[in-house]
C-alpha cells in the first residue's frame, strides 16, 4: 500500500504552524496508517527531510503524531528511531539542507524544459493533421474540379510553413538539448535563435477570420468538401474535435510559449548564463502573441456569434467579423396598452440591439428574432414606474421597448453597457465623418492632377461612398486613386486616366468618375424587369386587381395582377399593390387561356397553360373574371386590349355626373 492512496484526503490536525508544515504532519499520519512502513519510506521520507520547517517544529510534530497513532501499528517504534534520526541529520548539516533546495530549483527548470518538449511533440502532431490530413484530402479533392484550389489555400494559409518550422527545426532542436541537459542546462539560446521565425505566425493569424468565414461557407456549399471533413474528425487522432477547434491551436500556440518562458526565468537564478538569452526571448515570443492574443479574442467573439446564429433557427446573418458580442440576458418588455410583462431575450453587438421573443420547444432555435435595432440614433432613458420597478426605455429608429430588469444591478448592467455601445459607436462615426473631411479638402479643380492623401483601412468601417459595412469576404475595402476615399469594389468600379500619373488609367469612385469624364458612371448592375415598382403600373394599367395564384401543383396565394398599358402583353404579379419589385412575370403571348374549372380550383377560377407550364388565378368574384378572361385572350393572341371601364372609373364617372347637376342646379338659383 502506498501513502499517495491517502494522501491529502483528509484535513491536517496540526494547526499554529504554515499550511506547508500541516500538511507534511498530515501525510506522515496518512503513511503510518499502513500496515508496512518499509513500502512507503523512500517515497514519504524524502519529502519529510527536506521540508525547511521540520528542524523548528519536529519535536511538537513527533508528540502529536505519536499520541494520535494506532495502537495496532507495529512500526511506532522504528518510525520514531528513523524520524529522530532525519532530524538529527537536518539539523547538523545546514550545508546538506541547502545543497537539496539548489537540486530542487535545477529540477524545476528541467521540469520546465521537459515540458516545453512534451508539448512542442503534441503541437507537431497537431499541425501534421492540419497540413498533411485535412490540407492534403481537401487539395487531392480541389484538384478534381469539385470545388477551387484556392479556397483550400486561402483556409489553411501557410500552415504548411509553420509545420516545416517546427517539426525540422525546433523540436529536434528541443529533443537534442533535453538529451544533454545535464552538460547544458538551458533553453533560451535555442529560443533566441529560431523566435524570429515565429513571426510567420503574423499571416496565419491575420488570415484567421477570413478561413473561418470560408470554412462555413463552403462548407454549406459544396457536400463533397463538408464530406471530407467530416469523416476526418471522426478519426481517433481528432480526439472529437472540429477542424475549426484543431485550427484554433496555432493561435494559442504562441501566449503558450510566453507562459512556459516566463515561468523559466522566475526559477533562473539572476546570475545565470542563460538570463540574457531567455530574457531577450521572451521580448520576441511577447511581441508576436500580442497578435495572437487578439486573434484568440476575435475567434471566440465568432464562435459566440455563431452561438446565437443557432439560437436563432441560423436564418438571420449575423456571422460578420464586423460584429462583435456585448452582452445577453432575459428582460421583461412592458406593452404599450395595458403594462403588462412579457418575457423576452436581449443580444447586444456592437452595431445593433436584438431583440428576441424565447421560443417553448424541445430542440431546435431557442428565440425568434422581432426586431434588429440599429444604434445609429439608438437613445436609452431611465423611466420609473409605480407597479414595476427597475424599468428603462430604449429607442431606435426602428422601434421604442420600455423593458423591466430583474434587479436594480441588472438595469444598471444594461443601461451601462447600451450607453457604453451607444458612445463607441458615434465615435467611429466620428472618426469616419472627420476622415471624409479631410478628403473634401482637396480642390475639385486639382482632382486627378495631383495624389491624394489616402484614407487608411483601420480610419473607416464602411464604404465611404453607399456606407454598406466592409468585411473580409464579399465587401472588401478599395481605394479611389483619385480622392483617397475607402469605397468597396461597386463603388470603385470606374476607371479613367489621371494626370499625376502619367495618364495612366486608375480605379476611381462614381463621383470622380463623373467629375472628371462628365458622364454618369455605368451601373454595376442594371435594373431587371422585376424591380420596376407595381405603383408605377397601378396609375396606368390595362388591368390590375388582387388574384390567387398557383403555378403548377404549388399552393394558392394573394398576388396583386398588373397587365401594364406600355407592356401589354406582359403580366406582371406582385406581392402587395405597392411593392418595389415583382415576383414574376409572365410573357402572355402563346398562351392557352382556360376557363373549365377543375373540382380542387376555387370559384372563378381559369388557367394559363403553355407545353408543361401550367398558370392558375381565382379571381374575387364572377364579373372580375370575366374581365381578366376577356383582357388575356386579346393580349395571348398579340392583339393589344383596351382598358376597360373598371368599377373605380364608373364610380368616379357617377360622382362627376352628380356633380355637374348639382352645379347646374346651384347656377339657375
Amino acid at each position: 500500500m502506498l501513502f499517495t492512496d491517502y494522501k491529502y484526503k483528509q484535513k491536517a490536525v496540526f494547526t499554529g504552524f504554515p499550511s506547508s508544515v500541516q500538511l507534511t504532519c498530515q501525510t506522515i499520519r496518512n503513511v503510518c496508517a499502513c500496515t508496512y512502513i518499509s513500502d512507503v519510506w523512500p517515497q514519504w521520507m524524502h519529502r519529510v527531510i527536506n521540508h525547511r520547517y521540520m528542524n523548528v517544529c519536529w519535536d511538537y510534530i513527533l508528540k502529536r503524531f505519536l499520541k494520535g497513532a494506532s495502537s495496532e501499528c507495529r512500526c511506532v517504534q522504528g518510525l520514531n528511531k528513523k524520524m529522530i534520526r532525519a532530524k538529527h541529520i537536518i539539523t547538523n548539516n545546514p550545508v546538506k539542507q541547502l545543497t537539496h533546495y539548489n537540486e530542487t530549483n535545477e529540477q524545476k527548470l528541467f521540469k520546465i524544459a521537459n515540458e516545453l518538449l512534451k508539448t512542442e511533440k503534441a503541437y507537431v502532431a497537431r499541425l501534421h493533421l492540419l497540413d498533411q490530413v485535412f490540407s492534403a484530402k481537401l487539395m487531392e479533392e480541389a484538384g478534381k474540379g469539385t470545388f477551387p484550389v484556392e479556397v483550400v489555400k486561402n483556409i489553411f494559409s501557410n500552415i504548411s510553413s509553420v509545420h516545416t518550422f517546427h517539426s525540422q527545426f525546433l523540436l529536434p532542436d528541443l529533443e537534442r538539448r533535453m538529451g544533454e541537459w545535464e552538460s547544458t542546462p538551458r533553453i533560451g539560446d535555442i529560443l533566441l535563435k529560431l523566435t524570429p521565425f515565429l513571426k510567420m505566425y503574423a499571416e496565419y493569424v491575420k488570415n484567421f477570420d477570413q478561413a473561418m468565414e470560408l470554412l462555413k461557407q463552403w462548407s454549406d456549399r459544396s457536400p463533397q468538401f463538408k464530406s471530407i471533413i467530416q469523416e476526418i474528425q471522426c478519426q481517433e487522432v481528432c480526439g472529437s474535435l472540429t477542424l475549426q477547434h484543431h485550427m484554433l491551436e496555432p493561435v494559442q500556440r504562441v501566449p503558450r510559449y510566453e507562459m512556459l518562458l516566463k515561468d523559466y526565468l522566475k526559477k533562473l537564478p539572476p546570475d545565470h548564463l542563460d538570463r540574457r538569452d531567455a530574457e531577450k526571448s521572451l521580448e520576441i515570443i511577447a511581441t508576436a502573441a500580442t497578435h495572437s492574443n487578439s486573434a484568440i479574442r476575435k475567434s471566440d467573439n465568432l464562435k459566440k456569434l455563431l452561438e446565437i446564429y443557432e439560437m436563432l433557427g441560423e436564418e438571420e446573418d449575423i456571422v460578420n467579423a464586423s460584429n462583435e458580442f456585448i452582452k445577453e440576458g432575459h428582460i421583461l418588455k412592458l406593452a404599450a396598452r395595458n403594462t403588462s410583462a412579457m418575457e423576452r431575450y436581449l443580444f447586444l453587438l456592437n452595431n445593433m440591439l436584438l431583440y428576441c421573443v424565447p421560443k417553448f420547444s424541445l430542440g431546435g432555435p431557442k428565440y425568434t428574432l422581432r426586431t434588429r435595432i440599429g444604434m445609429d440614433g439608438m437613445k436609452v432613458l431611465e423611466t420609473s414606474n409605480e407597479d414595476y420597478p427597475h424599468t428603462f426605455q430604449v429607442s431606435g429608429k426602428e422601434r421604442m421597448l420600455e423593458l423591466q430588469a430583474s434587479s436594480e444591478q441588472d438595469k444598471a448592467g444594461w443601461i451601462k453597457a447600451l450607453q457604453e455601445t451607444i458612445a463607441v459607436f458615434q465615435q467611429k462615426n466620428e472618426s469616419f465623418k472627420t476622415a471624409s473631411k479631410e478628403v473634401e479638402e482637396v480642390s475639385t479643380a486639382e482632382l486627378g492632377k495631383r495624389a491624394p492623401r489616402w484614407i487608411r483601412d483601420n480610419e473607416v468601417t464602411m464604404c465611404m461612398k453607399c456606407k454598406e459595412s466592409f468585411n473580409a469576404l464579399t465587401r472588401r475595402r478599395h481605394h479611389c486613386r483619385a480622392c483617397g476615399y475607402v469605397v468597396c469594389w461597386k463603388c470603385s468600379d470606374n476607371k479613367v486616366a489621371l494626370q499625376y500619373d502619367n495618364n495612366k488609367v486608375n480605379k476611381v469612385c462614381r463621383d470622380c468618375f463623373s467629375i472628371l469624364t462628365g458622364e454618369e458612371p455605368a451601373e454595376g448592375k442594371k435594373k431587371g424587369i422585376l424591380e420596376i415598382g407595381a405603383g408605377q403600373f397601378t396609375g396606368s394599367s390595362i388591368m390590375c386587381g388582387f388574384l390567387q395564384y398557383s403555378e403548377k401543383t404549388k399552393p394558392w396565394q394573394k398576388v396583386w395582377g398588373v397587365l401594364p398599358e406600355k407592356e401589354c402583353l406582359v403580366l406582371y404579379l406582385y406581392g402587395a399593390p405597392q411593392d418595389v419589385k415583382a415576383q414574376c412575370t409572365i410573357p402572355l403571348l402563346g398562351y392557352c387561356v382556360e376557363d373549365s374549372p377543375r373540382p380542387t380550383d376555387p370559384p372563378a377560377s381559369f388557367r394559363l397553360s403553355q407545353s408543361k407550364s401550367v398558370h392558375s388565378f381565382a379571381a374575387e368574384s364572377e364579373e372580375l373574371k370575366q374581365r381578366w378572361l376577356r383582357v388575356m385572350r386579346l393580349a395571348v393572341t398579340g392583339e393589344m386590349p383596351e382598358r376597360p371601364v373598371s368599377v373605380l372609373d364608373t364610380h368616379r364617372m357617377k360622382v362627376k355626373v352628380r356633380f355637374d347637376s348639382v352645379v347646374q342646379h346651384n347656377q339657375r338659383v
